[in-house]
């Protein structure tokens, strides 16, 4: 449904999705599973289709598990044991945004910067739900004609790292400036949570490995973000990002993420 750039931030999630709406299943586990089968879940789901796995106690939503979490696990405790001997509870945000189909844009925005976390989730009742991340807010930007482009976006500085950095140097980046990309100076390439767990899994979850933090962040292959010249419109911006598996522009220099698409729905 094509909505006007008017009434998008005050719309109802229902109307703006009619057909799709509920079609990202939400991700469990349970609160007493090991970190490593989390990493590992993350590892497969991270911005594919949502960005949290929903954690659970028997069969009640308790909080929510993400690429966060293990970052500040392991910046914390880089051993094989974070992995081994600690559990999902231990780190569990429980902090669990539920909407309804009637939530608007406006109010699912403001719940996200409240917890700092771009997920939520809507009851199907049966103790199923339904995840809403921000690539779902994605279809939402697909289909307006508001008239918002690029350059419109508040401009912020690109967080960086260069050829000299330790894992444990970007993961403090990430940490203290609570971003999930971090580009490699000069370029457009950059290193993420889903990355950096990825080579975790490739180092048997730190088994055997003492001095993790202070690897050469280059053992992490990097993904690209894609260049774009053009002042592009909400739209086009959105489908771009839809079709990426994790998603990032670069327009004039300027990282641009789904969360700015977010936040630019909230504005129309």
């Amino acid at each position: 449904m094509t909505k006007s750039s008017s009434t998008i931030s005050n719309s109802p999630l229902s109307e703006l999705l009619q057909t799709s709406l509920t079609s990202i299943p939400c991700v469990n586990i349970r609160k007493n599973a090991k970190i490593k089968v989390a990493a590992g879940m993350l590892v497969q789901y991270l911005e594919t289709f949502t960005d949290s796995i929903v954690v659970r106690d028997n069969t009640k939503p308790i909080g929510i598990i993400g690429g966060k979490e293990i970052i500040r696990g392991v910046y914390k405790n880089p051993s094989s044991d974070f992995f081994e001997m600690k559990q999902v509870d231990d780190v569990t945000d429980h902090r669990l945004n539920v909407v309804t189909a009637d939530t608007t844009v406006n109010k699912l925005i403001s719940l996200w910067k409240e917890v700092g976390r771009a997920i939520a989730f809507i009851d199907m009742g049966h103790e199923d739900y339904a995840a809403i991340s921000v690539k779902k807010m994605l279809e939402i930007g697909i289909n307006s004609n508001s008239e918002f482009h690029i350059s419109e976006i508040p401009k912020k500085k690109a967080i960086t790292f260069d050829k000299d950095a330790t894992l444990g140097n970007v993961m403090k980046l990430m940490l203290e400036n609570k971003n999930r990309k971090i580009l490699f100076e000069d370029t457009n390439q950059f290193i993420n949570d889903r990355l950096i767990i990825e080579t975790i899994e490739k180092f048997d979850y730190l088994v055997g490995t003492d001095n993790f933090l202070d690897i050469p962040a280059n053992v992490v292959p990097l993904d690209e973000a894609k260049v774009v010249s053009e002042d592009l419109s909400l739209s086009e911006i959105s489908k771009i990002m839809y079709d990426m598996s994790q998603p990032l522009v670069i327009y004039e220099g300027q990282p641009i993420t789904p969360w700015d698409i977010c936040l630019s729905l909230d504005k129309n």
